[in-house]
């Protein structure tokens, strides 16, 4: 059971006086300062640096990162607590900020000294907004398909052959494309993951840190989405950017190491922000309940509808423990490649769900685009493609059993 006044999927060892206060932190925040005008961002497609400034000031920007890059250290569990309260209040705050931390966890584990200082610390204070660039027009779940290409070249300007020593390097110089990159064009920088060798397939992706502003990368279209609209996403055209060396994230050919690494830790955050999404569904779909009349009586007395509240409160709850399951994992130190799959992929398809429901109930007031409910179900659909199809995960999952179930 959960503590008195706790949703039920909690665990049973509950939360930590730390992780409570950081939970009503990001809660208060959300409600005051960003559920006031999701409706109308939404409508507008607009992106509010204000909020990301205001996470900034809060510490949330660098909430889950080590105390040692300047982070405030909390748990992994922490960290989903702020996501859930930021995905009730608006998705599209809850991806920025989940994309945000997602570009900077690589750079933690594989960046230099110096790229800690000079790279990290303005994006975990909240000064420098990030974006996480893999995806490409022919390249969406099979990443290692990508076709951004990162030319070697040596002090002179010449190039150098993809055998020889990486010491020779003194820049790359990148050309290809990359599209639906989150935060993009607004943010100040860019995760980029490109290929060296084309030829060594996932062994010639190598990773890099580019700044916005640097000649030879521009962006192109923007994108126009059903859903979490006031997240923007944009193509990035790289046209012979160069890069210097020192802006190497890792070693030549661990870019796909980096990414998939980054990405299972990303797919917590998105499944704890989808928990959101169903549980401002269920809350707003039972006030309702209680408040609308038909033939005499508060529609929550009609037994057929309170058994959908109940088939709600089941799903978020289940979301809910899962995700913070494999948060708890993260927090271990354990593997979390299967548990982050099953997380992301049962909570976008528990937050669809519920806010399919959520529609049904509020009837017409649902459906229109004033009260904010469609809102939800555009934003969980959203949440169902992206950080890898939940087909994808399906895969994985059916991998990872398969691997360790002998016959």
């Amino acid at each position: 059971m959960a503590a008195a006044g706790e949703p039920p999927g909690l665990g049973a060892g509950g939360l930590t006086a730390e992780e409570r206060l950081l939970r009503d932190t990001a809660r208060e925040f959300a409600q005051r300062e960003v559920a006031p005008t999701a409706i109308e961002r939404d409508e507008a497609e607009r992106f509010d640096r204000s909020i990301f400034t205001r996470m900034g000031e809060l510490g949330l920007t660098g909430a889950p990162l080590p105390e040692s890059v300047g982070g405030a250290g909390f748990s992994y569990l922490g960290w989903t607590l702020v996501m859930e309260e930021l995905g009730a209040a608006d998705m599209a705050s809850a991806v920025t900020l989940s994309v945000h931390v997602l570009s900077q966890y690589p750079v933690v584990t594989f960046g230099t000294a110096a790229q800690h200082t000079d790279w990290l610390a303005p994006m975990v204070a909240g000064e420098a907004l990030g974006a996480f660039c893999l995806t490409e027009p022919h390249a969406g779940s099979d990443a290692a398909a990508l076709r951004t290409r990162a030319v070697r070249l040596a002090a002179d300007g010449s190039e150098i052959a993809a055998d020889a020593p990486s010491t020779d390097v003194a820049s790359y110089r990148l050309h290809g494309s990359k599209i639906w990159i989150s935060n993009a064009p607004e943010a100040d920088r860019y995760l980029v993951f490109a290929t060296i060798d084309a030829a060594k397939g996932p062994k010639g992706i190598t990773a890099f840190l580019v700044e916005k502003g640097t000649p030879g990368f521009r962006f192109g279209a923007h994108e126009r989405k059903m859903g979490i609209r006031a997240c923007p996403a944009a193509e990035l055209i790289f046209d012979g950017a160069d890069i210097p060396a020192a802006r190497r994230l890792g070693d030549e050919g661990q870019g796909y190491r980096i990414a998939l690494s980054a990405l299972a830790e990303g797919r917590i955050s998105i499944a704890a922000a989808c928990v959101g999404i169903g549980r401002s569904a269920l809350e707003q779909s039972a006030a309702y309940l209680q408040q609308r009349t038909a033939f005499g009586a508060p529609l929550a007395e009609l037994q057929g509808l309170r058994f959908t509240i109940a088939e709600m409160a089941r799903e978020v709850a289940a979301a809910r423990a899962l995700t913070h399951e494999a948060a708890r994992a993260k927090d271990r130190g354990e593997p979390i490649g299967e548990w982050s799959s099953l997380a992301k992929w049962t909570a976008s398809d528990a937050a669809m769900r519920v806010a399919t429901d959520a529609v049904q109930l509020f009837g017409g007031s649902g459906y229109s685009r004033e009260t904010g409910i469609e809102r939800l179900m555009r934003d969980a659909k959203g949440a169902q493609i992206y950080e890898g199809t939940n087909q994808v995960h399906r895969e994985i999952v059916a991998r990872e059993v398969l691997a360790r179930t002998s016959i």
